[in-house]
């Protein structure tokens, strides 16, 4: 597992943002009301350590294939398998968590194993079908930074969800 070394750029940058957030918080959310947390993409949360992979605010806890943000900066194209086996089955996405540049397209390619999945942000800002045929695809463009959560709708209780983690 490649590890990702926080620049002084990005501790500055994330210093920045917090204090930005902090500095026009008047309630909600508690995380500056973008969802983004740190600009490293780990949500401020590195485990305490600074060797941990981010949590995420606990999003991925029950998601058992994921093991830290796997690093696709500079990019243009990043595939990400749907029906990987994680969750007792096929039930995850391959990788749970990668991190691209701004203007990076996300590519979902279905495996055609574990049923029907479909790729559905949390924010609602975008859905797939529900589809089980192998070699079906669902892309999104990422255009600003930010940490964007999505799940697969028949099988978020089993642990089916990812994050991609965008920056500039």
């Amino acid at each position: 597992m490649a590890r990702t070394r926080l620049t002084r750029r990005a501790f500055l940058g994330g210093t920045a943002a917090l204090t930005i957030g902090l500095a026009g918080c008047s309630g909600g959310s508690g995380d500056g009301g973008d969802g983004s947390g740190g600009s490293d993409g780990s949500d401020g949360d590195s485990g305490g350590d600074g060797g941990s992979p981010p949590t995420f605010d606990g999003y991925l806890d029950d998601t058992s294939n994921y093991d830290g943000v796997v690093d696709r900066t500079g990019n243009e194209e990043v595939t990400v398998t749907v029906g990987a086996e994680a969750n007792g089955g096929n039930f995850g996405y391959g990788p749970a968590a990668v991190r691209v540049s701004t203007g990076t397209t996300v590519v979902w390619e279905w495996n055609g194993r574990g049923s029907l999945h479909n790729v559905a942000a949390e924010d609602g800002s975008f859905e797939s079908e529900q589809v089980q045929e192998a070699g079906h695809t669902f892309s999104q463009t990422f255009e600003e930074a930010g940490t964007v959560r999505y799940y697969c709708t028949p099988h978020e209780t089993l642990g089916m969800k990812g994050v991609v983690v965008v920056e500039e």
